[in-house]
């Protein structure tokens, strides 16, 4: 038996070899035939010529295995686990890129029979445990493989293994298992099939893969949730509804990084999800207030995490666009801004500017969940308010302009998160920005230099950004700012802190290191 190894697989009679194992009663010795068969079926030549036959009695090897299996009751020898898991793994070589042998394997049985011999070893009670997994591991993979590119193969799995099977499969605590087992679910999922799984007495298997999203060393799952799951709206509020507010944050998390992704126009993230979302933080976006407190509501997360959705939806993603014209968003958005900026000054607290910018520090409260809660409030008035007139006029009547002009000052709690990034001190002072827009019918153009940018590292970056997006082409609106008065130089004492101080000259702001001062 040793030698069989040794030999090309086209000199070996594989239908014969298998027909001497079915005639004997199993043992160690027959685990070279298999393992030659299943070193045979790797090259692609031998799989597409390989015999009808040599699966048949592949597959009656099989079925008496899974006689014993099943007649062993709770402990089975380990060669019984063992010639089992070499039958998985021919299996498994011979579908690869080999429509011929999937439909091949589907005619004779081999889904069902499989199937049948995965739910028994789930429930073996068996001391070889490792020897289970391994035979669990190499059924799932030749599922996966039978299911490649084979709508009938995946519509014969789906029938057998939905729900409970594959449910049951993904809540192992072995990880290669569950990582098959979620390849498995992948391959086969469709639309019409994530609608069936998105019906409420089956989204608890939806809830498992979001859970599983949050394991580093599984890919699949993360790969069913944005190519499936984010582009069903029916999936998406159906999962919301029951999961908590850690899962709500997953959920979120990952719908923000398929909106940053280059191709995001691809994603297929729905409309209807983005306006879903948009309800949810009207309805709930007050529970971000109990941080004030130094509460630790996993809910006021939840808000936050819906808050840099929202505006990365608002973000010039034209699909999204519509939120402009969402009856509340705009309403939530500027009383929460007034809400927040009114806690921030009654008392010390996360909402509250501060003026901290010591790298080895990195803010008053750098560690808190509120860290740029306003300047994304503020970001996403600005979004909303983006060639849109009837938003631009809304945020005058709510009295919103002062608001935000009332932020364009340094706060280290609301650090610069343009595109994402956190800037430095040193890495601020060698940006510039330029800032356009139309004031009394003509285009301006606020040139703001490397030292004045210092000052927009902070939640004064989305104020001006915002106010850029209130005053163009609105008459009105440019009216009320530039009704405004000087009052003086504000306090610089946090700018001397970092080594400059303002000077006021023919009525310009000029900002210098204190080292020049004479």
């Amino acid at each position: 038996m040793a030698d069989r190894a040794k030999e090309s697989p086209k000199s070996m009679d594989f239908p014969k070899l298998l027909n001497g194992v079915l005639a004997e009663q199993f043992s160690e010795t027959h685990l070279p035939v298999l393992q030659s068969l299943t070193n045979a079926l790797r090259l692609q030549d031998y799989r597409d010529h390989s015999e009808e036959e040599t699966f048949r009695n592949l597959l009656k090897i099989l079925s008496k295995l899974s006689e014993v299996i099943q007649a062993a009751g709770g402990e089975v020898k380990e060669v019984i686990l063992q010639l089992t898991t070499e039958c998985f793994r021919a299996q498994r070589n011979g579908c690869v890129q080999c429509a011929r042998n999937q439909s091949l394997l589907r005619s004779l049985g081999s889904i069902d029979l499989s199937i049948r011999i995965l739910d028994m070893l789930l429930r073996l009670k068996s001391e070889n445990i490792e020897n289970v997994l391994e035979a669990l591991r190499c059924g799932i993979q030749f599922i996966g493989n039978l299911a490649v590119d084979n709508q009938f193969c995946k519509d014969d799995i789906w029938r057998l293994v939905f729900p409970d099977l594959l449910l049951a499969l993904l809540c192992l605590e072995d990880a290669r298992t569950v990582g098959y087992s979620s390849m498995v679910l992948h391959t086969c999922l469709n639309g019409l099939k994530v609608e069936q799984l998105a019906q409420p007495g089956n989204i608890h298997m939806a809830l498992k893969v979001m859970d599983l999203c949050r394991t580093p060393e599984l890919d699949w799952p993360v790969l069913i949730a944005t190519q499936h799951f984010l582009k069903s709206s029916v999936m998406v509020e159906n999962m919301y509804a029951d999961m908590s507010h850690q899962e709500r944050v997953t959920l979120l998390e990952l719908i923000s990084a398929q909106l940053g992704e280059e191709n995001f126009e691809d994603s297929g993230i729905s409309p209807t999800v983005a306006g879903f979302l948009a309800s949810c933080f009207h309805e709930c976006c007050g529970a971000v207030l109990t941080l004030a407190s130094g509460s630790d509501d996993e809910e006021a997360l939840t808000v936050i995490s819906l808050l840099d959705v929202l505006c990365e939806m608002t973000s010039d993603h034209k699909q999204f666009m519509f939120l402009q014209n969402h009856p509340d968003l705009l309403n939530s958005t500027v009383g929460l801004l007034q809400q927040v900026h009114a806690l921030g000054k009654t008392s010390k607290n996360v909402f509250t500017a501060a003026q901290n910018f010591s790298l080895a520090q990195g803010g008053d409260c750098s560690s808190s969940p509120a860290v740029s809660f306003k300047a994304h409030l503020i970001r996403l008035i600005g979004n909303l308010c983006h060639g849109n007139a009837a938003n631009q006029n809304k945020v005058r009547d709510l009295d919103c302009l002062p608001l935000i002009m009332d932020n364009c000052s340094i706060d280290s709690n609301n650090p610069c998160t343009m595109s994402g990034c956190l800037f430095t001190r040193s890495q601020a002072i060698h940006l510039s920005l330029t800032v356009p827009f139309t004031f009394k019918g003509r285009t301006c153009t606020s040139l703001l230099t490397a030292e004045q940018t210092l000052l927009c590292s902070v939640i004064s970056q989305w104020a001006i950004f915002a106010i850029r997006n209130i005053l163009e082409h609105n008459l009105e609106n440019q009216e009320v700012v530039a009704a405004l008065k000087r009052q003086g130089v504000a306090d610089d004492s946090a700018l001397r802190a970092m080594g400059f101080r303002l000077e006021e000259r023919d009525g310009n702001l000029l900002l210098k290191p204190c080292s020049k001062d004479p």
